[in-house]
Formats: structure tokens, sequence, C-alpha cells
């Protein structure tokens, strides 16, 4: 994971409190959100503009603070910003992976 974020320093720190809103996550049925996702959702949304003075407890109640719906959005719109992996495969590797020729 590429992160250059100033609050990657904190990112040890702030792993128990990720991990909680990972559960009460999947609690609400969103089972496949990773700590990865989370972490990229804050720092690429909640925390865009970081604060040069920002306190630790700030920071746990912006993640405990993290609604499943804006979480969401994020992940969908990001998913949609991601390259289509169809319109990349070239016509002959689609053929092969469809139709195997040892099978």
């Amino acid at each position: 994971m590429k992160d250059d974020h100033p609050y990657r320093m904190y990112y040890d720190s702030l792993e128990p409190a990720m991990l909680s809103k990972i559960e009460e996550f999947s609690l609400f049925g969103y089972g496949e959100v990773s700590i990865v996702d989370l972490w990229q959702y804050l720092t690429k949304k909640k925390w865009k503009k970081p604060e040069p003075s920002i306190r630790m407890h700030q920071l746990v109640h912006d993640i405990l603070s993290v609604k499943v719906s804006e979480f969401m959005t994020f992940a969908t719109i990001e998913a949609y910003r991601s390259p289509n992996w169809f319109t990349e495969v070239d016509e002959d590797e689609l053929q092969e992976l469809l139709h195997p020729k040892g099978k």
C-alpha cells in the first residue's frame, strides 16, 4: 500500500479503532470491507485536508463516526473510477479464458 499521507505515522495506533469500525460494518452485513479500504476512505475523503496539529482522539473520533452509507458511496465511486478490466483484455486472451484448449 503506497501511502504518503501525513497521518500515516498514526496508522498502527489507529488500527484498533479501524478494526472496531470494520466489525461494526460486518454486523450491518458489509463483511467484505478491509482495513485497507477503510484507510483509503479516511485518507482520500475524510482527511483530504490534513490538519498539522491534529490530536489522536480527533482521528479516533473520525474513524468511529464513519457511516456505512458514506463509506459505501465512496467505495462505489472508486469502483467506477478504476480501469475496466474487460476493455483492456485482448480478444484472443478473452477467448482463451472462455474456451481453454486443454478442456
